[in-house]
């Protein structure tokens, strides 16, 4: 186990920072001795392990942004391009949102990497139910922090990848990658009914506490309630009907009712910048409108995956103009440092109406300046994070969200669609603050809006402009169902076993008891 231990303390040690973690020295022993007899023996030492483990879930966030959102309608070369409008090559990332993956281009390998988390959460349930180190208060809150997060990557595993091996014991293997573990995918309804026990033992544990620890770092009731919320609309929109939708809006409206002082954003202490903008700000991190965030902070972590796909290199976007401040693009300005693998469509911008707010913050568009002197569309890149500078360097310490309150208003608009009730408030909520002053019930307003008449697309929609650059479109279409993900991308109901991803190469040769997923050439 020493492997483990080693890298979830020198995990906890840098999460300690961002978190603001204020404890005393934690006295452990030297990390090349640490094992079964001389780890566990304290509570800080447990308070350490789970540190490491919420650094580990940070770890993961590219893969919970892959999976979530590069298959779906917001990425892509525009037309007659086979790179972005800057030059860069998308270098195989276009086998997503082309859907055209395979064992040795599986878009994402070893499951993202979750089942390594997942073995520690596993060894942590089980010190938690064995020992008697920690209070009983404290077990119980760490336990429903476990469990919740457990379900959690198994809910990313079942969305993705359909049958899946389920492990809920710790395995002592080095690491855990599949690599020594010959057991075969349990079926998807396996699967589900964990997620669903899961969340059940969290909310147990957790109990009557809706507390969110370290500036909404740490997983909490409400985490797990908004876990919960997506499941059972999941399960909602096949066969479980209005009995799973009621589930999920009970489970959002206890958010509500039981958690003080969340909400939108509605104003800004900045008059230059946008509500919708505070939400992702550097200097607004754990503002009311957050609910579980993965947490970054300079010299201690940052968004690596945005720089690494997301935003271009400073000396290629030099040459392009932003039309809206009316200026050409400097390479000290600007200073993305990026590699732009992966460009925003021109479609996806011109989604928006010019009058939401969420369009400019959300999405930078890049134009060309002919001679004639009028700014044409070049093409778009993610710009939700803008990080800081830092001696000269962009740096992307910026939080990624996992759950926001716009998360928790337009879920119980599609469990209120699903129940025949109206999503009005909700829908609305969200659209008054994406447009601010130029907000209009009358216009903007739900029903009011094209495409309002389908109240699935409506909030679809709202989705899509609301969490651009957040991993979500891909399972927001997948949950509503197949026909959405037909309707919205290119992918086509004559293809339908893409819904899912290819196992790949490695994980199917370590693993000699997996098989590929269905439809794909098999192994």
């Amino acid at each position: 186990m020493k492997k483990y231990y080693r890298n979830l303390i020198a995990a906890a040690g840098l999460l300690m920072v961002t978190l603001g973690a204020c404890k005393k020295d934690l006295a452990l022993a030297p990390v090349s001795n640490l094992s079964d007899e001389n780890f566990w023996k304290t509570a800080d030492q447990y308070d350490a392990f789970l540190s490491g483990m919420h650094s580990k879930f940070r770890g993961h966030n590219s893969s919970f942004m892959f999976l979530g959102e590069l298959r779906s309608d917001i990425y892509g070369n525009d037309p007659g391009t086979t790179g972005s409008f800057t030059g860069e090559a998308s270098q195989g990332l276009e086998r997503m949102w082309l859907h055209d993956l395979n064992l040795d281009i599986p878009g994402v390998s070893n499951f993202g990497g979750f089942y390594t988390n997942i073995n520690q959460l596993n060894l942590f349930i089980n010190k938690l139910n064995t020992g008697s180190v920690v209070t009983e208060t404290n077990k119980k809150y760490y336990l429903g922090i476990a469990y919740g997060m457990r379900a959690q990557y198994y809910y990313q595993l079942y969305r993705s990848w359909g049958k899946t091996v389920i492990q809920t014991e710790f395995v002592d293997a080095g690491s855990l990658d599949l690599f020594n573990l010959a057991k075969a995918a349990s079926p998807e309804t396996e699967v589900m009914k964990l997620i669903k026990e899961d969340i059940t033992r969290s909310e147990d544990n957790f109990g009557t506490d809706y507390t969110i620890k370290r500036n909404k770092g740490y997983w909490s009731k409400a985490a797990t309630l908004m876990l919960k919320a997506d499941v059972y609309l999941w399960t909602a929109h096949r066969a479980g009907g209005a009995a799973d939708a009621l589930i999920a809006k009970t489970a959002l409206t206890d958010i509500q009712s039981k958690v003080a002082g969340l909400g939108l954003l509605t104003t800004s202490a900045n008059p230059l910048n946008k509500p919708y903008a505070e939400v992702f700000s550097g200097t607004n991190k754990g503002n009311k409108e957050i609910i579980l965030a993965s947490r970054n902070a300079l010299n201690e972590a940052e968004m690596t995956f945005i720089p690494a796909a997301f935003t271009p290199q400073g000396g290629l976007i030099a040459n392009f103009y932003d039309s809206l401040a009316n200026r050409k693009f400097t390479v000290t300005a600007e200073n993305y440092g990026g590699l732009l693998r992966a460009p925003v469509k021109i479609a996806t911008y011109r989604k928006f109406n010019e009058k939401d707010t969420r369009r400019d913050v959300s999405i930078q568009a890049a134009y060309t300046l002919p001679a004639a002197g009028t700014y044409k569309i070049a093409g778009c890149f993610l710009r939700k994070y803008q990080g800081q500078q830092d001696a000269g360097n962009r740096k992307y310490t910026d939080d990624f969200p996992i759950y926001r309150y716009a998360d928790l208003l337009l879920l119980l608009a599609e469990a209120k669609e699903v129940l025949g009730e109206s999503p009005a408030s909700e829908i609305n909520e969200i659209r008054a603050r994406a447009y601010g002053a130029n907000y209009s019930a009358a216009v903007q307003g739900f029903p009011n809006m094209p495409g309002d008449a389908d109240v699935k697309q409506a909030i679809l929609k709202e989705r899509f402009f609301e969490f651009i650059g957040e991993g979500k479109r891909w399972y927001d279409l997948r949950r509503m169902g197949d026909s959405f993900v037909f309707a919205n991308t290119a992918l086509s109901s004559a293809q339908a076993y893409k819904l899912l991803w290819p196992v790949d190469r490695a994980s199917l040769t370590n693993n000699r008891a997996l098989t590929q997923t269905e439809g794909y050439p098999q192994f």
